[in-house]
C-alpha cells in the first residue's frame, strides 16, 4: 500500500461493521482470506460469515485475528468495539502512577545512555523526554522551531531545524523518510500520513547514489562547533505492552560512530557537570 492508498483509505468513513475492519486490515497485510483463516486457525467459511456478518466474532477470536494481523493496540480497541465488546487496551498518560515503572524506566535508559544523545517520542515522533546530550547539539535552532509540541521528525526536514545543519542531508532524510513510509502502510494514520506528505514538500535534495559497500548503517552526520559528528541510531520499544501509550512509544539513541564524536560528546558532559 503506498502513501496514495493510505491516505484515501483514512479519508473514508470509518466502517462500522467488524468485518469490514478486518477486511481492510488484511488487505493491508496483503493476506488472502483463506490464509488469514488457517493462521488464525478458523475455517475459511467461518471467516467469511463473521466478514458478511452472518457471524458474531467471540472476543478471543478477535483479538487472534487481530494478533496476525499485527494491528496498533488502539486499532484493536476500535475492532472489539465494532464487535460490540468493550476495549481491552487502557490508553494512560505517562504521568499516570500505574506507568511509574515505565516511566522510570524511560528515564533510566536516557541517563544510561550518556554521554551520547538520546530522545523517547510518540507515535507522530513528538519528543516526549530527551536526556541532556540532546540540548546542547540544537543550539542556535530557532527557538520556535524548539517549541512544544516538538516534532522530531519536522525538526530534521525543516531549512529552520537540523537540515541546514546535516551534512549527509540527503541520505539521512532520505532513510527517516522510508521509515515513516513504513509506518503508515503499517498503521494506515491519518497524521503520520499528513506528516509523510507534508516532509516531502522541503527541499531534501535527492540521494547522488546507493551507499558504500562496506557502509553498515546509514549515519547523521551534523556540522558542530567547527567539525562534522557522526552518529548511528539505534531505536527501543517496550517489548510486552498491554497499554497504548507505551505501545506507541520508541526510544531513539544515538552513538558516536567514530573517535572524534565520541570525544566530543565527552567534552560536552563534561561542561554539563
Amino acid at each position: 500500500m503506498n502513501a496514495q492508498s493510505a491516505t484515501a483509505r483514512a479519508a473514508r468513513t470509518q466502517p462500522a461493521h467488524v468485518g469490514d475492519h478486518l477486511r481492510e486490515w488484511r488487505q493491508r497485510r496483503h493476506l488472502s482470506q483463506l490464509d488469514l483463516a488457517g493462521d488464525a486457525e478458523i475455517s475459511a467459511r467461518h471467516l467469511s460469515f463473521v466478514k458478511t456478518g452472518r457471524a458474531a466474532p467471540s472476543r478471543d477470536m478477535v483479538l487472534k485475528l487481530a494478533e496476525r494481523l499485527e494491528v496498533p493496540l488502539r486499532e484493536r480497541n476500535v475492532l472489539l468495539v465494532a464487535a460490540g465488546f468493550a476495549p481491552a487496551f487502557p490508553q494512560r498518560s505517562l504521568d499516570d502512577p500505574a506507568l511509574k515503572s515505565a516511566r522510570a524506566a524511560i528515564d533510566l535508559v536516557l541517563r544510561a545512555h550518556e554521554p551520547n544523545p538520546a530522545l523517547a517520542v510518540d507515535r507522530h515522533w513528538n519528543l516526549v523526554s530527551a536526556n541532556r546530550m540532546v540540548t546542547p547539539l540544537l543550539d542556535g535552532i530557532a527557538p520556535d522551531m524548539l517549541a512544544p509540541p516538538l516534532n522530531v521528525l519536522r525538526l530534521s526536514f525543516h531549512p529552520r531545524g537540523l537540515a541546514a545543519r546535516t551534512v549527509n542531508l540527503a541520505e539521512w532524510c532520505g532513510h527517516l523518510l522510508e521509515r515513516l513510509h513504513r509506518q503508515c502502510e503499517t498503521t494506515a494514520d491519518p497524521e503520520l500520513i499528513k506528516l509523510y506528505d507534508e516532509l516531502k514538500t522541503y527541499p531534501i535534495p535527492a540521494r547522488s547514489g546507493p551507499l558504500s559497500a562496506d557502509t553498515v548503517a546509514v549515519p547523521f552526520k551534523m556540522r558542530f562547533g567547527g567539525e562534522i559528528l557522526s552518529f548511528i541510531s539505534t531505536t527501543m520499544i517496550f517489548g510486552t505492552p498491554v497499554d497504548i501509550t507505551l505501545s506507541e512509544l520508541a526510544l531513539e539513541t544515538f552513538f558516536p560512530a567514530d573517535d572524534l564524536t565520541a570525544g566530543w560528546m565527552r567534552a560536552i558532559a563534561a561542561n554539563l557537570g
